[in-house]
């Protein structure tokens, strides 16, 4: 599951040609007739070629993609933010099902009336690439900058086409490197410094809202049957809190036994130490959601116990903040809702 672990080995790199031509007819099934994916809609801002280094090497792009692939998480929507709809992109299981795409991806397609792009199959861990699918795709870019690919798949999709991978370690990007790092491998860097300024002055408009917000210290946290999962510092859903004015709460650092991880586990016997005057949780269902507010462990947690709970409840409005993307900002089910759960939660 992609929100609560480190969750993201390889299969061989065959495709005959049968298989690539049949793969190749098989696209996208519902999308406009207006324009086909790969439509760019923002002029290129930089020069090229374009050189990009990432964890593998470095990568050297000559001109100006037409066909971009996206494998991962958020450099979908971070390359559609920039001006360039992908002509593929890793399907989310977890958050749509097979077959369907994210409601602000598909919104933005729509909105344009571009072609729906072809989905890579994943199998819901981001650990198998299928790479007969990113032949087919035909792609002159891919782009990974936040995924887990291994160094020996990296070399595979880099005999397909020019590959961008994450700077240091899988699952790692900030969502900010991820959208400055695809903006750029676009030749649009301009247009993604502008992503970023509005980002941040949605987020300082929304802080200047709710000044409500101020001081007050927050813990995210992902309740299981045995343990609960609080996010650290590191995690960019508990981070983005803190642009709101909320200050992460000390026991979350206190309590913290991750080395360096963006999240740990802990027991329901100690979860009265976390010391938050509000917390996120995040469910699946709302029957899962009602259920924990009622829970007598889940009770031992002070904010619980006053009430001070803000519950993102759904997999898409999970996945909307979690972590944020270019377009998952601008979605109403993703920071606009969480903004007000906040509010509600710190007047309790």
């Amino acid at each position: 599951m992609r929100i609560t672990r480190a969750f993201r080995r390889s299969t061989a790199l065959v495709a005959g040609l049968a298989a690539v031509l049949a793969l190749s007819a098989c696209g996208s099934d519902d999308g406009g007739d207006d324009k086909d994916a790969g439509a760019t809609t923002l002029e290129v801002t930089d020069e090229f070629p374009i050189t990009i280094e990432h964890a593998f090497g470095t990568t050297e792009i000559t001109e100006e993609p037409k066909r971009v692939a996206t494998w991962g998480w958020g450099s979908t929507e971070a390359a559609i933010a920039s001006g360039v709809y992908p002509v593929a992109i890793a399907e989310q299981l977890w958050t749509v099902g097979k077959g369907n795409l994210l409601p602000w991806v598909k919104e933005a397609y729509d909105e344009e009336g571009i072609d729906h792009p072809t989905l890579l199959p994943d199998d819901g861990t981001g650990a198998t690439v299928p790479y007969d699918e990113f032949i087919a795709a035909k792609p002159d870019l891919i782009l990974a900058p936040y995924s887990g690919i291994t160094k020996e798949q990296y070399e595979q999709l880099a005999e397909i086409a020019p590959t961008v991978a994450y700077p240091e370690a899988p699952w790692t990007t900030t969502w900010q490197d991820t959208i400055t790092i695809t903006a750029q491998a676009l030749g649009r860097s301009e247009h993604g410094q502008t992503i970023l300024d509005e980002i941040d002055t949605y987020l300082a408009d929304q802080a200047e809202e709710h000044p409500e917000f101020e001081g007050k210290t927050i813990a995210a946290l992902y309740p299981g049957p045995n343990s609960v999962s609080p996010y650290t510092e590191l995690d960019p859903r508990l981070a983005i809190l803190t642009k709101l004015g909320f200050d992460v709460a000390p026991s979350v650092a206190e309590l913290d036994t991750s080395n360096g991880g963006f999240y740990y586990e802990l027991s329901w016997e100690e979860v009265d130490k976390i010391d938050a005057d509000v917390v996120v949780t995040y469910f699946d269902d709302d029957k899962q959601a009602a259920a924990f507010l009622e829970d007598q462990k889940a009770l031992a947690i002070p904010a619980v116990k006053n009430g001070s709970v803000a519950q993102v409840v759904g997999r898409e409005k999970i996945s909307a903040v979690s972590p944020p993307t270019a377009l998952s900002f601008k979605w109403a089910g993703g920071m606009p809702e969480l903004v007000t759960l906040l509010s509600e939660a710190v007047a309790d």
